[in-house]
């Protein structure tokens, strides 16, 4: 098979637009860098706290429409062993949005933080936010790995071409256009690839319907032809792990700082509810056409295509359905625009999770632990290093490792057990928890996971579960919906030990300070860093008094 130089092509156009406009955006973010009123990392991180609505909507839907999403959309449908039945993630980022307008838009918004991870500094302090933050660093890296793999197979099976470069060119287009503009940088790009990922994907779908070599899809939903239907089905015995699937993506994704990044940029908490009440309705339109193809893939006789026998399924392919069946299914102009599209929505993903793991190193990790006294310019310059690091890194894994995929999801769901209880706890049960229910929690949760196991990555399923089916391997298939279950214990957990150190203190057992003390008033935290106007001042005064030879336009925002 030869190199496809007109596929190359497309989608160097396509990179090259999308450099431009990050180019584009990063003048935007200078200019009101000039004419903030708050410190210039907001700039960077939460877009000086005022993109506008439309954008913010877009660049929402952008963040969680990624490669991974319209990619696993169309292998689970195609997957004979699953199905639509199993394609969860249309609903399920749809209800995680509508879940985080209705009840975290305020609390993150109240008290104007700049990162998830300034709630957890505030209320237990810098030592257990910073373990706190770790598994929240290790998803972000995963998923950025996943995501440059998923596109890397994908190109070097589509245009033939080495897969770690297409990974390197894609972590590097990224990379340049968030360093040089932030959060404007990488919310004007999302609107030019969520435009991509619609046009292209929407223009692939009556050409996909239309191919000669794929039957009815509305036959082959509920009659075996080519393979079994791809409606799929859901047996009682996997109810409990679809179940678990379903609360991992749908509760698990508000942990995401991508998600906190968009909420916080937003000018008030009515457009922020909007961003996110609009971008599920699109979520579920965009997941349609990939879904679709997925489909038509299950019902198309693939002897009659060019890609001929064995099926992709035989050949351990199903996770790149989506761009062969683009490939075999389309005329080729059509096919190059749906390319355009996937590399579109994997760009949209990563450029969002690079920036959202840099601004929590450089606030939360660099800024309130390391070096307290660092001025913004110097914030600045390390959230650019982390970017390039964690891109670095992302990119790294994506070509060293075969089981990105399988480290993403574990990831996620240790982020789900781990971060969710201590999450619901710190914005609705502030004033029932204190941190040695935090580390106790912390504690219970990890063991609990490690013990469930792991074996594909090496970690021994020593814990045996509820409906366990023994594989010849003697490997334990769980159906036991263990990652809500761990969750669910660790958020008691929390809040019993915590009334238990209470009732300790009273007791003149153990000793607390008095805000942990407090039970009554919920809001008796002091705050970490809120950028109000009364704050600002002071810290201009202790500038003038202090300092020697400061900047001056520094001072002013």
């Amino acid at each position: 098979m030869a190199v496809n130089w007109l596929g190359m092509l497309s989608i160097a156009v396509f990179y090259a637009i999308v450099l431009g406009i990050g180019i584009w955006a990063s003048r935007k973010a200078k200019q009101e860098e000039k004419k903030c009123t708050g410190n210039l990392s907001e700039v960077v991180m939460v877009g000086g706290r005022n993109l506008k609505l439309w954008v913010s909507i877009l660049t929402m839907t952008a963040t969680w429409v990624g490669g991974g999403y319209v990619l696993g959309n169309a292998e689970v449908v195609y997957d004979p062993r699953k199905g639509l039945v199993w394609a969860i993630g249309p609903i399920a980022f749809a209800i995680n949005l509508i879940f985080g307008g209705l009840f975290f838009v305020k609390p993150i918004r109240r008290k104007n933080y700049v990162t998830l991870m300034d709630p957890f500094q505030e209320k237990y302090g810098n030592t257990i936010a910073a373990v706190l933050f770790i598994p929240a660093l290790l998803a972000d890296v995963l998923w950025v790995a996943c995501i440059l793999g998923a596109l890397g197979g994908t190109v070097s099976t589509v245009l033939d071409i080495q897969s770690s470069l297409a990974v390197a060119v894609s972590a590097a287009v990224a990379i340049i256009y968030t360093l040089m503009g932030g959060l404007y940088s990488v919310a004007y790009t999302d609107v030019i690839q969520l435009g991509f990922v619609f046009v292209g994907l929407w223009l692939c779908v009556p050409f996909i319907l239309t191919s000669p070599s794929s039957a009815d899809i509305t036959v082959t939903a509920v009659t075996k032809l080519y393979q079994e239907p791809w409606i799929g089905k859901l047996g009682l015995e996997d109810a409990g792990r679809w179940i678990d699937n379903f609360l991992l993506v749908s509760i698990g994704g508000l942990c995401y700082q991508s998600f906190y990044q968009r909420v916080l940029s937003s000018a008030t908490d009515a457009q922020a509810k909007i961003t996110c009440y609009a971008g599920a309705a699109l979520c579920l339109i965009l997941g349609i056409p990939s879904i679709v193809i997925g489909a038509v893939a299950a019902s198309t006789n693939w002897n009659q295509t060019t890609f001929g026998s064995p099926t992709p399924f035989e050949q351990g392919k199903a996770g790149m359905i989506l761009p062969i069946a683009l490939q075999h299914l389309c005329p080729v102009y059509i096919s190059l625009i749906g390319m355009g599209a996937l590399a579109a929505a994997v760009m949209s993903s990563i450029d969002s999770i690079l920036l959202s793991s840099a601004s929590q190193l450089g606030r939360n990790i660099f800024k309130n632990i390391i070096y307290k006294q660092a001025s913004e310019k110097t914030i600045l310059v390390v959230v650019k290093v982390s970017i390039f690091l964690c891109g670095l890194m992302g990119a790294g894994l994506a070509m060293t490792t075969t089981s990105v995929n399988l480290l993403w999801i574990v990831s996620a769901d240790v982020l789900y057990s781990i971060l969710t209880p201590q999450l619901i706890c710190t914005f609705f049960l502030p004033q029932w928890v204190n941190h040695y229910g935090a580390c106790s929690g912390f504690v219970l949760a990890l063991l609990l996971r490690v013990l469930v196991g792991e074996p594909q990555l090496g970690l021994p399923d020593v814990l045996p579960l509820p409906w366990d089916k023994i594989q010849e391997d003697g490997r334990r298939f769980r159906l036991f919906p263990f990652c809500t279950v761990i969750m669910l214990m660790t958020t008691g957990t929390i809040v019993l030990v915590s009334r238990l150190t209470v009732w300790l203190s009273e007791k003149k057992l153990l000793t607390l300070n008095d805000a942990e003390m407090d039970t009554d008033n919920a809001d008796y935290m002091v705050p970490l860093q809120t950028d109000t106007r009364k704050t600002r001042e002071l810290n201009k005064e202790q500038v003038h008094l202090f300092s020697q030879g400061g900047n001056e336009e520094e001072e002013k925002c």
